[in-house]
């Protein structure tokens, strides 16, 4: 990794803070836990610093760190609920927490990850939270892959991307909003292959091209089109393009599985991090992506009903207290689904390579939601 001026002085900046505190000396280095355009983020011993992405509203960013401030029982609190400008960037420090473990999936806390949506969600919203980021965070995932496959190029002769590649599955990490203590589960579940068989052969590739002076370019990833018809069947305010249908309830806006940490570290109680979503909305978003992945196939009919029952014992107002929650689900799941699928396709364009079993099982989910007649598609909004 190259360091840049923000990322040396980030360095410098995440020590100075973490010495502040604990004034013993240490033989220690910092350690960089992600580097992007949108976010660097640097740990020293137990103090994380976070460079917020370039477009972050000061004060947008201030109300959501207040609100991290007062919510110690259910939200991992900032060092300072006030940010530094840092190379133009927005720098917050926090104590550093335990992650969950990608490599024990059995040990994935549902119940507590749903106990604490459960009291985020009826905890009342201070009256200058800014909605939740979900829907944009969505629509942006489009965006980008629209952009990835206008500009990409395959090699020639490069078999079709929906072609699974052969061997174990790869975890289909992404880069957007990693968070600042493990690395990110924000599109990967919590077991790498679908639970059901993805059972269909794989289609046969693309005819190579004619030999000839100039390289040809491929066409559009075949899967774009399933994506962008599922996504046309949600509703406007899911794609971001009008305001979300519930303004009042406090919502987390991008719960995964890297979103949890013991604090205090190593075997404290289960906090949400990751405050840059945060803010009122729709709370079945908050439910959206282990919904997702339980009807992909992707996530254990086990692990499901324990996230959902702790949400419903706690007394969680995104579904209703017993029977079907999926008409309240179903949108949420839906939009985590082409989101998902996005996110994938324009990682796999990108890394010019096919898609994995689980990146092909939630772009067929896009398939057969875009398949449906336009009058059940309706009914999604209501």
């Amino acid at each position: 990794m190259t360091a840049h001026p923000l990322l040396t002085e980030l360095t410098l900046r995440v020590r100075t803070e973490a010495h502040s505190r604990t004034p013993s000396p240490c033989s220690c280095g910092a350690a960089t836990l992600a580097d992007r355009p949108d976010a660097t983020v640097v740990r020293h011993e137990d103090t994380v610093a976070k460079a917020h992405a370039p477009d972050t509203a000061p004060a947008e960013l201030a109300t959501r760190l207040t609100t991290a401030a007062d919510l110690p029982g259910i939200l991992l609190p900032p060092l300072s609920p006030t940010p530094v400008d840092l190379h133009g960037r927005l720098v917050t420090f926090w104590p550093y927490g335990t992650p969950v473990d990608p490599d024990r999936p059995e040990a994935a806390p549902w119940e507590s990850a749903a106990t604490l949506l459960a009291h985020l969600h009826r905890t009342p919203a201070p009256p200058t939270l800014p909605p939740m980021r979900g829907p944009a965070k969505a629509a942006l995932a489009i965006a980008r892959l629209l952009a990835t496959v206008t500009h990409g190029t395959l090699r020639q002769g490069q078999p079709s991307h929906t072609t699974p590649r052969h061997g174990p599955p790869r975890h289909s990490t992404t880069w957007d909003d990693t968070t600042p203590h493990s690395a990110t589960w924000e599109d990967t579940p919590p077991h790498s292959a679908p639970h059901q068989d993805p059972a269909s052969p794989a289609p046969p590739p693309h005819n190579p091209p004619h030999p000839g002076p100039a390289p040809q370019v491929t066409p559009p990833h075949p899967a774009i089109t399933p994506i962008l018809r599922a996504w046309a069947t949600l509703p406007p305010w899911a794609r971001a393009e009008t305001p979300m249908p519930d303004p009042t309830t406090l919502c987390h806006g991008d719960l995964h599985l890297g979103q949890l940490v013991r604090y205090p570290a190593p075997d404290g109680p289960w906090r949400l991090i990751d405050v840059d979503d945060l803010g009122t909305g729709v709370p079945a978003w908050d439910l959206a992506r282990p919904a997702a992945w339980f009807a992909c196939g992707l996530l254990a009919p086990e692990d499901w009903a324990r996230f959902l029952t702790a949400y419903r014992t706690e007394g969680g107002p995104a579904v209703p207290p017993d029977g079907d929650p999926w008409p309240a689900l179903e949108v949420p799941a839906r939009a985590l689904t082409v989101q998902t699928a996005a996110r994938a396709v324009a990682k796999a364009v990108a890394e010019d390579r096919p898609l994995d079993d689980v990146e092909v099982a939630v772009v067929d989910a896009c398939d057969r939601m875009g398949s449906l007649p336009p009058e059940l598609a309706d009914d999604f909004a209501k």
